[in-house]
């Protein structure tokens, strides 16, 4: 059965899914790369680079888990680039280069049109401007029955939390201290929602995989 999900998904010790100051130079904020070191030794992230080598152990296997059984992703305007305000032109494409790593429907959040485009591998961006449900909406009827990833930044992720639309989360918390940032869970109370924790995985590098499951 389709699922709604957040995977792969880290958090500094002080509670920030993003650093501060997120510009073309630090597409995850200031700091940000910090709390994907886990994720960037990994098999899975070598292999997406089109290297060879990496690890294989909880933390591959989480990389991989992260990527696996997706039909569509709903992404916040922030995630897709740092461009602010109404689109000044079509020229930005993405942090990713010519190939993304999605290879499925990508839909963006945004309050401002823009046509879709389809991009090598197989990735079309198709941009929402009504709203969270609506993408929601569009995303699951494009992921049929595979699941639909909410990838960020942690706003988005708020969003879909307050609504009680997300099923899972796999959460992995960094020993990284950011002292600022955007927070993922400031003014959600996970336990009222529904969610509680099923799963949780320590890993050589200090980390903790965590999994949330919303109760039926």
């Amino acid at each position: 059965m389709s699922k709604v999900v957040v995977r792969g998904f880290s958090v500094s010790l002080d509670g920030f899914g993003a650093g501060p100051r997120q510009d073309l130079q630090n597409p995850l904020g200031v700091g940000g790369p910090e709390m994907f070191s886990w994720f960037m030794q990994t098999r899975t992230w070598r292999k997406m680079q089109g290297q060879e080598g990496g690890t294989t152990d909880v933390d591959d296997e989480i990389a991989t888990q992260a990527m696996s059984g997706l039909g569509a992703w709903i992404l916040g305007r922030n995630m897709f680039g740092p461009v602010r305000g109404p689109w000044p032109d079509e020229s930005w494409r993405g942090w990713w280069g010519e190939e993304p790593p999605y290879h499925v429907p990508v839909f963006v959040l945004t309050h401002h049109a823009r046509p879709s485009f389809t991009m090598k591998g197989n990735t079309t961006f198709h941009f929402v401007t009504d709203g969270i449900h609506a993408a929601l909406a569009r995303a699951k009827e494009a992921a049929g029955a595979k699941d639909v990833r909410i990838g960020g930044g942690p706003a988005t992720i708020r969003q879909y939390l307050r609504e009680g639309l997300i099923d899972e989360l796999q959460l992995t918390l960094s020993p990284v201290l950011l002292g600022a940032g955007e927070p993922l869970l400031a003014g959600i109370d996970l336990r009222a929602l529904g969610y509680e924790c099923v799963k949780h995985t320590s890993s050589q590098r200090a980390v903790a995989h965590i999994l949330l499951r919303k109760r039926p």
